[in-house]
């Protein structure tokens, strides 16, 4: 054979075209923007400042981004903590196959096709105690529940809220993935006699790896810019119980039009979330290795 090489067809660059074109006007260009915005001291349209890392030094040293970022960090970890179990749960007792499976997914995934601010909109009626179940029932078993004028009540109110809100997603995402563990593993356990702690400990979740590991990355990644839900029903109080960095973003940006703080503040927020998820799909990624490794030992 000749030493000739096979011509590429590089015309199926052109298919991904429209792709990064996309890309580029919904992602690349505003981001260049916020970069430009963080360096400048915008006076006015006519008149910019360049200030280099002003801006970035100003906001590191905002005690309020700090309670900010305090509070997104513990919302977010307790999200993980009671979904990720609860949507386990759910979807191990989800019925695995005839018409009751399809009744039991459509049932689950209806608060996922819930707007953001409509379930702000029905949790702040809910929890009201002259006409919501919640609250009204809360007020009548005597505990003086308020969403707005305790900080307790409203954070607690906010998380039950995303749980009841989000929870069917991560349900979704482990009853696909216990769907698609073959019948043989389960044969196996049976002639093995293995308990149903077992089968789950070294058969379901093993296998559900994957599926849990977009899970946590996705409720973390959407609980840590958490905006529309706890603007609609708390305002971001009482105080500043339920203000979350993205919350603080907007009243930087909009209420008080400090687009040069606003800019750089966006920038830290998206390397925050960028740090966060490489720290945790690697310790998911490690720690899935050393169940695998203990397991193969054993």
């Amino acid at each position: 054979m000749s030493g000739t090489t096979k011509p590429v067809n590089q015309k199926a660059w052109f298919l991904i075209l429209p792709v990064l074109l996309c890309v580029a006007f919904s992602a690349i260009i505003p981001l260049m923007t916020v970069v430009n915005y963080s360096v400048q001291d915008i006076i006015s349209p006519e008149r910019r400042v360049f200030v280099g890392v002003e801006w970035f030094a100003s906001v590191m040293r905002d005690e309020e981004l700090h309670s900010a970022l305090w509070r997104q960090i513990t919302f977010s970890l307790a999200v993980l903590l009671v979904e990720i179990p609860l949507g386990i749960l759910l979807a191990l007792s989800m019925p695995s196959q005839g018409w009751k499976s399809s009744a039991v997914l459509v049932v689950v995934a209806l608060s996922l096709l819930i707007p953001w601010n409509v379930v702000g909109t029905i949790w702040q009626i809910y929890g009201r105690a002259d006409i919501g179940l919640l609250g009204f029932t809360l007020q009548k078993m005597g505990i003086d529940y308020s969403y707005t004028g305790n900080s307790t009540h409203a954070w607690i109110t906010v998380l039950v809220m995303d749980v009841w809100h989000w929870t069917p997603l991560v349900a979704l995402l482990c009853f696909a993935g216990l769907r698609s563990i073959p019948d043989a593993y389960y044969q196996a356990a049976r002639i093995d006699g293995a308990s149903k702690l077992a089968v789950f400990r070294y058969i379901q979740l093993p296998k559900m790896r994957g599926v849990l590991m977009i899970a946590v990355l996705l409720r973390f990644m959407d609980s840590f810019m958490i905006y529309t839900e706890p603007f609609v029903l708390t305002g971001g109080g009482p105080g500043n119980a339920t203000t979350f960095l993205s919350q603080y973003l907007t009243q930087k940006a909009v209420g008080q039009f400090d687009l040069g703080p606003a800019a750089a503040f966006s920038l830290i927020y998206f390397l925050i979330i960028l740090l966060m998820c490489f720290i945790l799909y690697n310790w998911m990624q490690r720690m899935g290795t050393a169940d695998a490794q203990g397991a193969g030992h054993e």
